[in-house]
């Protein structure tokens, strides 16, 4: 009990504040004994290399470290009889016996992997994204882990950049949601219990800003974008009680975000009251000296006085810092200020009372890829599913004929877990012709590849460089065509499985040109041209440019990369066993001209006509309309949704109540189906520039075929409120317009006056 009490002091963050912050007497009286090189040494975390890494260093003599007291955590090392062996060094041979925190990137489940965040986004469902949460949890505490660099919460408004695969795409008030549902997942209500973790709210900050869609390059933006667009999910995740941040690889205002005290003090502990660690990115404190802020003594001083805790890899605190407090460049409080909040961590876990209580060697058999976790994955990945088009209702399919499968990703294990699942074996995963075969034993299922992922022998070495995802075939790509082309022809209806490889979206995997490939364009031309009817199954870690396939005689399920039980649960929904009702989180460009993209951009004050034609002097193109291919909030169902009117409960408000917005909604299809039914407000005047329209509330409820219900939607006061030009969040006194529907194109409206 002492532990949860302890817990629910420090993490009320909101309510207390950082002048309120309350010392841990077991940590003052340690921090007393250390000295400044073992305080130094718990600023430093290390890999001793064997997994996947982030970058190019791995750490050497990380064992005579340990024992000298100069590490503070390990990542990449996992596994009871592992974990156990570190933790005993630091125990039993360092002079104060301080147990390690060990680090994981836990992005999407740990051996029993789930959809891409991005994917799972788009089930829009909060219970089901903590649920996931939870089992990554179960699983990574399991194998000796006690900290996740999860959940990632930035905004990304630019697919080109790859690790708009990691996030919850491009809405902040979503973000949100989702941002405080994985934190609540992975840390549960008491971090000292041996099946929860500490969560790393990630990348702080507005790393999915970056310029060009570029990996690691520069941010550029107003305060006011960043309070209103992109600051809100770190907010949220830090108000839900996350114990630890990450710093980002950008700049902020000019500063890198490692190094940057507004953003680290000012902003994060100061006016938002964490109380938890900051801990860089991976070497990204040595790469502010390529960023252009000094030597490795100078950015590592600028670092620790900014706010940073704990520095990944980079090993700039260990080696500098005594060197900076000899010549007054930093002082001992602040070493020890950030000495305190990695202990801290440490002892709200419970490692100084059982350093060893992650490491039941019998906890990995009895949690890890159960069959009950499976089964929660395979549920996830079914959910994340978003209908792009069901052409003269092909899907869902029967379960019987013939059925060509077709597409380099119709067989492809290696490619089922998605981008940065190193914690996943793709080996244990289902393919989708196996999942065919599970499903449907009656129908006649033949294979054939049809095409490589891409024929691109450079394109392909670049996205193989963590392992082979694209195999460019023995055979010739028109021999492949060819068979394609004979099996459809022989077959009832052709399924193929088209999209990206794994590595082609993540990190360090920015692409300018995010169309399908040029080899699998060849391939779903010739299989149209059959004239046998074509479902395709589009896997991508990013929205894709696909304007030309839409427009085909085809139905289109896109369907993420959906992890280890792939197979399964995109058999599940193409034969019909769940009706999809995924949405879109993200806009669907025309073409990437149109970057960035997203659903509440600004009125200009020459708006493009809303017939869509061009208009000379008027914020419009030459060669592409401004509406995307497919907006947020999108995404279809084997069924049919009717929406009657829209009534709200009051047409007048006074500052600090909430308004709320009532519909009611019909099946009106012949498949039982989820809708997720979508809130947005515009603000019509303000002091500052209002966005078109914002998300603002949701609910996804299940219908009978034939079945109504009433959905009510309640706005709060904070829900009318912004970041004016003071950074003031404020509600200003005018008329609000709602809009609720299936998308952020809701056309049902009304509106009230806030007075």
């Amino acid at each position: 009990m002492y532990y949860k009490k302890l817990l629910l002091a420090l993490m009320g963050f909101a309510v207390m504040g950082a002048k309120a912050q309350k010392r841990i007497p077991q940590v003052e009286e340690l921090l007393n004994k250390m000295t400044i090189e073992e305080k130094i040494g718990q600023l430093n975390l290390l890999t001793p290399g064997g997994g996947v890494a982030t970058g190019e260093v791995v750490s050497k003599d990380v064992g005579t470290k340990i024992k000298s007291g100069q590490v503070g955590g390990l990542f990449g090392v996992a596994g009871p009889d592992r974990v156990r062996k570190a933790q005993e060094i630091a125990v039993n041979d360092s002079r104060l016996g301080i147990p390690l925190l060990i680090g994981s990137d836990v992005i999407h489940g740990y051996k029993t992997t789930y959809p891409i965040p991005l994917g799972l986004s788009a089930s829009w469902d909060m219970d089901l994204v903590e649920q996931a949460a939870q089992m990554a949890a179960r699983e990574a505490t399991a194998d000796g882990i006690n900290w996740n660099f999860s959940p990632m919460v930035d905004i990304a408004r630019d697919p080109r950049w790859g690790r708009i695969s990691e996030g919850a795409g491009e809405d902040p008030y979503l973000g949100s949601r989702i941002a405080e549902a994985m934190v609540k997942g992975y840390q549960g209500d008491d971090l000292a219990a041996s099946h929860t973790m500490l969560a790393c709210v990630k990348h702080f900050a507005l790393y999915g800003a970056v310029e060009a869609g570029r990996d690691y390059h520069s941010v550029d933006m107003s305060k006011i974008k960043m309070f209103n667009q992109y600051m809100q999910p770190y907010k949220a995740a830090i108000d839900a009680g996350a114990a630890s941040v990450m710093s980002s690889f950008n700049d902020v205002d000019g500063v890198p975000a490692t190094g940057n005290k507004w953003l680290l003090t000012d902003l994060l502990r100061n006016q938002w009251g964490f109380e938890g660690f900051v801990v860089s990115d991976y070497t990204s404190l040595n790469e502010m000296i390529p960023h252009g802020l000094g030597d490795l003594q100078a950015v590592s001083a600028l670092a620790l006085k900014a706010g940073l805790d704990m520095d990944m890899v980079g090993e700039g605190f260990l080696t500098t810092l005594k060197k900076s407090l000899d010549e007054g460049k930093v002082t001992e409080a602040d070493i020890t200020n950030a000495c305190r909040r990695v202990l801290e961590a440490k002892y709200i876990s419970g490692l100084f009372d059982d350093p060893y209580k992650y490491l039941d060697s019998k906890r990995p058999k009895k949690d890890i890829l159960t069959d009950a976790n499976r089964a929660l994955s395979r549920k996830l990945a079914t959910r994340s599913f978003v209908l792009l088009k069901n052409h003269n209702n092909v899907l869902p399919l029967k379960k019987q004929g013939k059925i060509a499968l077709v597409g380099p990703l119709a067989d492809s294990r290696e490619n089922m877990l998605g981008t940065w699942a190193p914690t996943g074996d793709f080996n244990l995963a289902v393919t989708i012709l196996e999942g065919f075969k599970n499903v449907a034993p009656n129908a006649t299922i033949d294979y054939t590849k049809g095409a490589n992922i891409s024929n691109d022998v450079d394109f392909a070495k670049n996205v193989n460089s963590l392992g082979e995802r694209i195999v460019i075939d023995m055979q010739s790509p028109e021999a492949m065509l060819q068979e394609a082309i004979v099996l459809a022809k022989t077959s009832d209806v052709v399924v193929a499985v088209v999209g990206e490889a794994t590595e082609m979206s993540g990190e360090s995997s920015s692409r300018t040109d995010i169309s399908i490939p040029e080899s699998q364009k060849k391939l779903i031309n010739a299989l149209v041209e059959t004239g046998k009817p074509v479902a395709l199954v589009l896997m991508s870690g990013r929205p894709l440019t696909i304007p030309e396939e839409f427009d085909m005689p085809v139905s289109i399920l896109q369907v993420w990369h959906p992890g280890v039980e792939a197979g399964n649960a995109i058999a599940d929904v193409v034969f019909g066993d769940y009706n999809p009702s995924g949405k879109l989180t993200a806009t669907w460009p025309v073409n990437v001209g149109q970057i960035p993209i997203y659903h509440s951009a600004k009125v200009t004050g020459r708006p493009a006509p809303e017939s869509g034609e061009f208009q000379k002097f008027r914020s419009n193109y030459l060669d592409a309309p401004n509406a995307p291919l497919l907006p947020f909030g999108y995404g279809l169902s084997y069924t049919t949704f009717e929406y009657g009117k829209l009534k709200l409960n009051k047409k007048e408000i006074a500052q600090g109540e909430s308004v709320s917005a009532t519909v009611t909604v019909k099946n009106t299809g012949d498949y039982d189906g989820e809708e997720v039914v979508q809130l947005y407000l515009r603000d019509v005047v303000r002091s500052i520039t209002p966005p078109k329209r914002q998300l603002k509330g949701f609910k996804k409820v299940m219908l009978k075929k034939g079945e109504s219900k009433e959905v009510t939607i309640t706005l709060s006061a904070d829900d009318l409120k912004f970041y004016n030009a003071q950074l003031e969040f404020v509600s200003e006194p005018g008329e609000f317009e709602v809009f609720v529907g299936t998308d952020s194109d809701a056309e049902l409206s009304e509106s009230f006056t806030l007075k």
